[in-house]
């Protein structure tokens, strides 16, 4: 069975979509594959929740208990880490996940950690993607889903979309537009590669 793990912060509706579609299409049958697990760095995060309801094994490691470590963001990722490692994973799924990982956990899961952008790599990495295109005076915008490297939002691209930009759009309108676009772009995507040959 190919395990996958979904890495969320907050509400997880990339998640949500991904778990939507994985039994809507039966990826157990098609591909061998199950969401094997969601893991915060949050225990407030409501995904948690939208997980735990759908029957999948959650579970939290919060990025603050490491505060006071001499190296706080690797202690943080061996954590992460050795809770993701558990459940032997072919894919694992960044999914509103907001903590820079540190190159050597990138390293550790290369060519099988994913992430989703809510822009069009490589413009826009970092934050505030939206207001940053209306101030550039942007005609589209979109989303990218792409492998993780150890340069921020700099991978190599696996799929986009496009969302024009519409006369009096703000960057909450905006972003509504493009996180429906990534609930159906994130799962694609993903459904692609567990349909590569091992």
């Amino acid at each position: 069975m190919k395990n996958i793990v979904i890495l969320i912060s907050g509400g997880g509706s990339n998640m949500a979509a991904i778990v939507q579609t994985a039994q809507r299409d039966d990826w157990a049958r098609r591909f061998g594959a199950r969401i094997a697990a969601v893991v915060a760095n949050k225990a407030t995060a409501p995904g948690l929740a939208l997980a735990h309801a759908q029957g999948i094994a959650t579970s939290v490691v919060a990025h603050q208990a490491f505060a006071n470590a001499d190296d706080p963001r690797a202690a943080f990722d061996t954590a992460l880490a050795t809770a993701i490692d558990r459940y032997e994973p072919t894919l694992v799924l960044l999914a509103g996940f907001m903590r820079i990982l540190t190159p050597a956990f990138v390293q550790h899961y290369e060519g099988r950690l994913i992430n989703i952008h809510p822009s069009l790599l490589p413009a826009f990495a970092g934050l505030k993607t939206h207001q940053r295109a209306l101030e550039a005076g942007c005609r589209f915008v979109g989303a990218t889903v792409h492998r993780v490297t150890p340069e921020l939002d700099h991978g190599p691209i696996l799929g986009q979309v496009v969302v024009p930009v519409l006369p009096g759009d703000t960057a909450q309108s905006l972003a509504e537009r493009v996180l429906t676009q990534e609930h159906r772009l994130y799962p694609r995507v993903v459904a692609e590669l567990l349909a590569e040959p091992a």
